[in-house]
């Protein structure tokens, strides 16, 4: 495989070369990809190394790797095209996050199925072909012979032929017509924002530091698949957003600290700055390396950061694609207020575009999680999401969000454990989690998964705040439930309920008033607490002690009894 040209601009490496990166990049552990992926790229590489230029088939690498039948048919099973999806994904974000100094890159080109090992200074975004020749004129062909469409056109008779000049102009005028048309009719579909990380070092000596910490920043910030990190210089798309992140690493002898900045490429305005420090004392170098990447990369690319935030607002209207999935967990996250109207059909249309987008699944699944009529739905859309990227904690979070609707406690822990090890910098899982442990009964583990979440944030996720405030209620404490709940951010339907409940429970002359401002008809309110309740599956000794602190500040208990007695 000797340094050959494929495609306009690609050179691949030589053999020595190509075999050398394989096995360089299978023993990486920061290249995150599967057993199964991990099979399928040495064999398309190995397939490579043997001279195979065409690309293999996909009903190859079923029965070779995956272990298929053999009257397996890639047109009913999808499992090669979606592992193939999920491995050329991972390549691509790798390469851009660490690709720099590396001389060398793989990349699986879509529409085919070939590995192929590029000089680093080759994008693999275009369409390389691992073939030198761009076209290979017909041997049968006599030379200087005419070939397709001049063939035919010569073969017509002379009065058709003095006629196809205008007749392909009036075709190329109506094809012109139509594109402008759909054109016009056609949705902006938003791609994740593309961001560049410069670090640098307060000073020379700490400069082999801040590399280190750079190169674990960058494995944070992957975790989140909110954002993909390019190398400096590189084009943006024009529906992908890019940003600049520029840090400082500092190094003195009690605490470690990033100052960092994130700026708008297209203006060059400055969106937001910040300093993280982390306390060195009684800690290893590598546990301070991942908690200060935790607190930069939470700043940088969770569902409350300062670039998800801004893809969340800034996108026009009837936007598709990310700008749907960021506005759905920017809202459920309880950062915005509101119950997402509008976003289900948003993530329906961005999934009807691209089926196997897991993001867009695993945030159609928790909305969908959200009402008892699509919890199966819900349940469906988290597996499909899984099963296209089972290494996104985004996927494995959908999947126990919608366990828990459907009442399976001990699935939905297990599935929030997995994101949670996916991701443990991503404090909406974190919080997610504490509430369905609270609700199996783990009132310590949650209360205290809870107050983890809540100190990763400057604001408060919103189950979170809720655990906190719950377990202090089903305490008696009933001062810290009050003033967990007025702190939460949102007003969800239990949030209200135990602002007005310990109100009640303490006798202050200002319950009967905050019920009605929360609720002018109490009869709706409660039977929409005993929903709410319902949903979040809290034990009856709680919701009735909750009732009790509702009743005390004159809420409608006995009318809804009655109610439902007609």
């Amino acid at each position: 495989m000797s340094a050959e040209v494929h495609g306009e601009g690609a050179c691949e490496v030589s053999l020595d070369d190509a075999e050398a990166e394989l096995e360089r990049l299978l023993a990486d552990s920061r290249f995150r990809v599967s057993d199964r992926q991990r099979d399928i790229l040495r064999y398309l590489a190995e397939r490579r190394f043997g001279g195979c230029t065409e690309g293999i088939k996909a009903y190859s690498i079923a029965i070779d790797v995956l272990g298929r039948s053999s009257n397996f048919d890639a047109s009913i099973d999808p499992i090669v095209r979606i592992e193939i999806s999920r491995l050329r994904a991972a390549l691509d974000g790798y390469y851009a996050a660490f690709g720099a100094e590396l001389g060398v890159s793989v990349h699986i080109p879509k529409g085919s199925y070939v590995a192929l090992f590029l000089q680093s200074d080759v994008s693999g975004s275009g369409q390389v072909s691992p073939s030198p020749l761009a076209h290979r004129p017909d041997p049968t062909l006599a030379d200087g012979a005419l070939e397709g469409p001049a063939m035919v056109a010569a073969s017509l008779p002379p009065t058709l032929r003095r006629w196809m000049p205008a007749a392909l102009c009036v075709a190329l005028l109506v094809l012109a017509g139509v594109a402008a048309w759909k054109s016009i009719d056609r949705p902006i579909v938003t791609l994740k924002p593309a961001v560049t990380i410069l670090m640098s070092a307060a000073s020379p000596d700490m400069a082999g530091e801040a590399s280190v910490a750079r190169d674990t920043l960058l494995t944070a910030l992957s975790a989140f698949n909110t954002i993909v990190v390019t190398r400096p210089g590189s084009p943006t798309q024009p529906e992908r957003r890019g940003y600049e992140v520029d840090l400082k690493y500092y190094a003195d002898s009690d605490d470690r600290s990033v100052w960092w900045q994130v700026v708008d490429s297209a203006s060059g305005t400055l969106l937001k700055s910040g300093l993280e420090r982390v306390e060195t004392e009684g800690k290893e170098p590598a546990t301070i390396r991942l908690e200060i990447a935790g607190a930069v990369a939470r700043q940088i690319a969770s569902s409350r950061g300062v670039i998800n935030a801004l893809e969340a607002r800034s996108a026009p209207p009837d936007a598709l694609g990310n700008a749907c999935v960021a506005k759905a967990e920017f809202m459920l996250d309880g950062s915005e207020s509101g119950g997402g109207q509008g976003l289900p059909g948003c993530l329906e249309r961005t999934l009807a575009g691209d089926p196997d987008d897991a993001d867009t699944t695993a945030m159609l699944a928790r909305l969908y999680a959200r009402d008892t009529a699509t919890v199966p739905q819900a349940l469906d859309m988290a597996k499909a999401a899984v099963s296209i990227a089972p290494l996104s904690d985004r996927a494995q979070g959908a999947l126990m969000v919608a366990r828990f609707a459907n009442g399976r406690l001990d699935a939905a822990i297990d599935a929030g454990n997995r994101a949670m090890a996916l991701n443990p910098n991503n404090s909406a899982n974190a919080a997610s989690l504490s509430l369905v442990l609270f609700a199996a009964g783990y009132f310590k583990a949650a209360n205290d998964l809870a107050r983890e979440a809540v100190a990763m944030e400057e604001t408060p996720p919103r189950d979170a705040s809720l655990v906190i405030a719950l377990d202090a209620y089903r305490n008696g404490r009933w001062s810290e439930a009050s003033l967990s709940a007025e702190q939460a951010v949102g007003n969800d339907m239990l949030t209200l309920a135990i602002r007005v409940a310990a109100l009640g429970e303490l006798g202050a002359d200002g319950a009967r008033q905050r019920l009605g401002e929360a609720a002018p008809d109490r009869v709706a309110f409660v039977a929409a607490f005993r929903q709410a309740a319902k949903m979040a599956q809290l034990r009856p000794e709680l919701v009735a002690s909750l009732e009790t602190g509702l009743g005390k500040a004159d809420a409608s208990f006995e009318a809804v009894a009655s109610i439902a007695g007609q």
